[in-house]
């Protein structure tokens, strides 16, 4: 059983409690996911099962997309709403200013990761080293935010609800923290909904008792077939002998190709077998899904 499963993480589980789950509803080992959503945080995350799992680094590397709720009035040592208020303000700003100080972080800019993240410095987690009460440097690093919607914003609540479509990397608590800052009064996050990662869509997701109750019938239409998982790159069908040359790992010679281009390449039957790159001359494999390989 191969390819990619569109998942609705619930609130307050881990992905690695995901991946227990599908390995137990599907019988499988060979399943895991294309970047993390905190407990806290819930919606689309794409799990990959079988020869899938070749895909992780692609599905990871694309661009996200997040509802989510910022909270005026205090910033947190974790940055969200699990985290201890390290200092409140009373909020005094109007909606034009919201909206101008949210406007300044869309585009290419300098993040820094919060300490409460995965990220790894000396070979410890940075949410370790937060634990036990340190904090260390860490380099800021590029991010883009390609849009930010403000679906309402509500000053009895002191809330701002936004749709953030970004780049990978991209830390929305940060996102709040920093608008926060820039506001003058403080800002954490107060829930997040991830609502797309890459071609992956919140309305065509199954949460995880859904996919239970399919297995169980033998009904697995919730599975993405490996060579539709990344339909950005084209899609090229070989005729049998390049096909059986593309099984074998050998370059093989393709008219009408663009330079550079990374092509999803399938036989006549519709085995999806290599994603592969057009050199100068050649059509080189850079991924087989044939076979065990």
């Amino acid at each position: 059983m191969d390819g990619i499963i569109n998942v609705n993480k619930p609130l307050g589980i881990t992905s690695h409690d995901v991946v227990y789950r599908l390995r137990k509803i599907l019988g499988i080992k060979k399943i895991g996911h294309t970047g993390t959503l905190d407990p806290d945080a819930s919606g689309v995350l794409p799990m990959c099962v079988g020869k899938g799992t070749k895909l992780a680094d692609y599905l990871t590397a694309r661009d996200k997309q997040y509802l989510a709720i910022l909270k005026l009035g205090a910033f947190t040592d974790t940055q969200d709403a699990s985290g201890e208020i390290l200092e409140s303000f009373e909020v005094r700003v109007t909606e034009k200013e919201v909206r101008d100080a949210v406007r300044k972080f869309v585009g290419d800019i300098m993040q820094i990761p919060p300490m409460y993240s995965a990220i790894k410095i000396d070979g410890k987690k940075l949410y370790e080293l937060a634990r036990e009460g340190k904090t260390v440097e860490r380099e800021p690093r590029q991010i883009t935010i390609r849009n930010i919607e403000i679906r309402n914003i509500d000053f009895e609540k002191n809330t701002v609800e936004m749709l953030v479509d970004c780049s990978k990397g991209t830390y929305i608590r940060t996102l709040c923290n920093d608008v926060g800052a820039e506001l003058g009064c403080g800002g954490y996050m107060a829930a997040l909904k991830r609502t797309k990662s890459g071609r992956f869509d919140i309305g065509e997701s199954f949460t995880l008792d859904e996919i239970a109750e399919r297995a169980e019938k033998n009904d697995f239409s919730f599975m993405v077939p490996v060579g539709e998982a990344i339909p950005e790159y084209k899609k090229i069908v070989l005729a049998d002998k390049n096909a059986q040359r593309v099984r074998n790992g050998i370059k093989i010679s393709v008219e009408g190709l663009a330079n550079g281009e990374i092509y999803r390449v399938f036989d006549e039957q519709g085995e999806f077998l290599a994603l592969a790159k057009q050199t100068e001359k050649e059509l080189s494999i850079i991924k087989s899904f044939y076979g065990g390989a």
